[in-house]
C-alpha cells in the first residue's frame, strides 16, 4: 500500500514552461531586447540542456543559470547586458506567481486525505520557495526537498536517501514518485528503489531505456492508480 508521494514540482504541479516564457519575456524587455518566438524557443532548448549536464553531474548548478545567458545572447549578438544581469533579473521574475497544471490543486487536496506528499525539486531554492508559496500548496505538502538545499541532484541515489531520511517510518514499498521527466524522476525513483509514475500529458513516446511502472497522461488518474496499487 502506498503512503508516501513524491511529487516533482516543474510541469509535473506547476507549469515551468509558461512561468519560464513569461519571466524570460519580461527579463528581455527590462534590458530593451524584444522578445522575438526565436529567442524564446532558443532559450527554451538551451535551458533544458543545461539542467540535463547538470543531471549527469557534468557542470554547477551555477553555471547552468550562467551558461543559458552566455550561449543565448553569443548566438543572438545580443550585447544589451551581462549574463551576470540577466540571472539576477530573470530568477527574481521566475519566483514570482505560478501557473497550475491541469487538476493539480485538485488532485493534491484530495490525496493528501489519505497520503503523505513531498515535493523533490532540482530547481533554485529561491525560485521554488516563491513559487510554492504563491501558489498556496504548502498546506497540503508534508516536505519539500531542494536539490540546492540538500547539496545533491536527482536522479542521484544520495538526493533520494537523504530525502528518505526525513521521512517518518518511511519504507521503500510504500512510496511512489510522480514527474514528468524520465532521466530525472523516474530515474531517481528506479536508483532509489521505489515505484515511479511518468506523468506524460503529451503522451510522448518513450524511446530511453528508462522503463517507469506507471504512465498517466492525466493527474487526475492518479487517485484511481494509487488504489490499485498495493
Amino acid at each position: 500500500m502506498i503512503r508516501n508521494i513524491l511529487f516533482d514540482l516543474d510541469d509535473t504541479i506547476l507549469d515551468f514552461k509558461r512561468a519560464e516564457r513569461e519571466a524570460l519575456i519580461k527579463t528581455l524587455l527590462y534590458f530593451n531586447i524584444i522578445p522575438e518566438e526565436k529567442i524564446l524557443t532558443r532559450y527554451s532548448e538551451i535551458n533544458k540542456a543545461q539542467w540535463k549536464l547538470l543531471e549527469q553531474g557534468k557542470i554547477t548548478r551555477d553555471e547552468v543559470k550562467l551558461r543559458r545567458y552566455v550561449i543565448l545572447f553569443n548566438e543572438m549578438k545580443i550585447t544589451q547586458c551581462s549574463a551576470h544581469e540577466a540571472t539576477k533579473y530573470y530568477e527574481e521574475q521566475l519566483g514570482k506567481g505560478h501557473f497550475f497544471i491541469k487538476d493539480a490543486e485538485e488532485v493534491l487536496k484530495e490525496l493528501s486525505k489519505n497520503y503523505r506528499l513531498y515535493i523533490v525539486t532540482n530547481g533554485s531554492e529561491q525560485v521554488q520557495t516563491g513559487r510554492i508559496k504563491s501558489s498556496g500548496i504548502e498546506k497540503y505538502i508534508d516536505g519539500v526537498y531542494n536539490s540546492e538545499k540538500i547539496g545533491c541532484e536527482k536522479p542521484g541515489i544520495e538526493f533520494f536517501e537523504k530525502c528518505f531520511s526525513h521521512i517518518p517510518n518511511f519504507k521503500h514499498d510504500e512510496t511512489i514518485i510522480v514527474g514528468d521527466s524520465l532521466s530525472s524522476d523516474i530515474q531517481g525513483g528506479i536508483n532509489s528503489g521505489i515505484k515511479t509514475v511518468w506523468f506524460n500529458p503529451d503522451k510522448y513516446e518513450n524511446r530511453s531505456d528508462i522503463t517507469p511502472d506507471y504512465e498517466i497522461s492525466r493527474l487526475s488518474e492518479l487517485s484511481e492508480l494509487l488504489e490499485n496499487i498495493f
